[in-house]
């Protein structure tokens, strides 16, 4: 048979041919292949890391589109000067020195606040006036100021006749012993008479105190009066009041109400004085008393005061 004619090889003999071929020509063959790729490690054997790889491992995603920049915001606004001194005061930040200095003129504030209200109570009453009253109380100044002026000229009167008089031994004791019979009305020794007021206070409630009733004294004595009597007792100038259960004491006697006041003066001065905004009878009229005033002519004052002698005092002319 003809080299034709062989059969030919099996895959197991091919094999074996190869492995032949292999072996005589020795490593031509492994040389020409490509190095072997380790296996991978089984999947039990797997580190910690194993996320990571797989996540590696996954197909990149395609990148998002990038986003337009968003536009910066505006600058802030600009404060205007109030903004700036509102955010300065508030909060308030204060020191003990500040708070030292708002406490002292707190002090001096509230001070002067009880002066001013204490000043306003006294002139509230002429404030609230009538025109007919504020002419009333300026004609009594006026004849305050007169009378005064009177007085003045008389003393200088006195003064030039004793100078001027050819007998100046009896124009002395001419002026003496009228200048006693005036000290003798103000001391209370010798009886008076004259034209007055008579003032009668009624009290039936028992709310009229001592001080209400040296208040209408010593209003009458500024408005000129020369004698004053109260319920029989002589008023001078060392006359003190006291209350005394529901009466009042003069000089230690107690007197009850009704009160009777005859004084005597010019009653054109006496009776305004006591009428004025504020004054003697308006203040009785709070207390639910009643106030009687009338004028007369011939008011006589014939409560007499033992002169008393002083027990230390000396005139210095002897």
């Amino acid at each position: 048979m003809s080299d034709h004619d062989e059969k030919p090889n099996t895959p197991a003999e091919e094999r074996d041919d190869a492995r032949d071929d292999s072996a005589g020509s020795g490593n031509g063959l492994r040389k020409e292949l490509p190095q072997e790729v380790p296996a991978a490690a089984p999947a039990a054997e797997e580190t910690p890391d194993v996320p990571e790889r797989r996540q590696t491992a996954e197909p990149q995603q395609a990148p998002e589109p990038k986003q337009a920049p968003e536009p910066k915001p505006d600058a802030e606004p600009r404060l205007t000067g109030r903004q700036r001194l509102v955010q300065g005061v508030w909060p308030p930040r204060v020191t003990r020195a500040q708070l030292i200095v708002a406490v002292l003129l707190f002090g001096l504030g509230f001070g002067l606040a009880v002066q001013v209200a204490s000043n306003s109570d006294s002139d509230s009453a002429l404030r609230g006036a009538r025109q007919e009253d504020l002419v009333r109380i300026l004609d009594e100044l006026d004849d305050r100021t007169q009378r005064l002026e009177d007085e003045k000229q008389g003393l200088e009167k006195q003064r030039d006749e004793l100078e001027n008089s050819s007998d100046q031994a009896e124009e002395a004791r001419k002026q003496t012993i009228e200048k006693e019979r005036q000290l003798g009305i103000l001391a209370g020794t010798v009886a008076a008479q004259g034209p007055g007021i008579t003032m009668t206070i009624q009290d039936t409630k028992g709310t009229v105190e001592a001080d209400m009733l040296l208040d209408a004294i010593q209003e009458l004595r500024a408005a000129g009066a020369e004698a004053i009597q109260v319920n029989g007792v002589r008023v001078v100038a060392s006359t003190y009041l006291t209350d005394s259960g529901k009466g009042v004491g003069v000089d230690g006697n107690k007197i009850n109400a009704p009160y009777r006041f005859k004084v005597i003066g010019k009653s054109q001065d006496l009776e305004p004085a006591l009428n004025i905004p504020g004054g003697v009878v308006q203040t009785l009229e709070k207390e639910r008393a009643t106030v009687r005033i009338e004028r007369s002519t011939d008011i006589v004052v014939d409560a007499l005061r033992a002169a008393k002698r002083p027990d230390y005092a000396r005139s210095s002319s002897q």
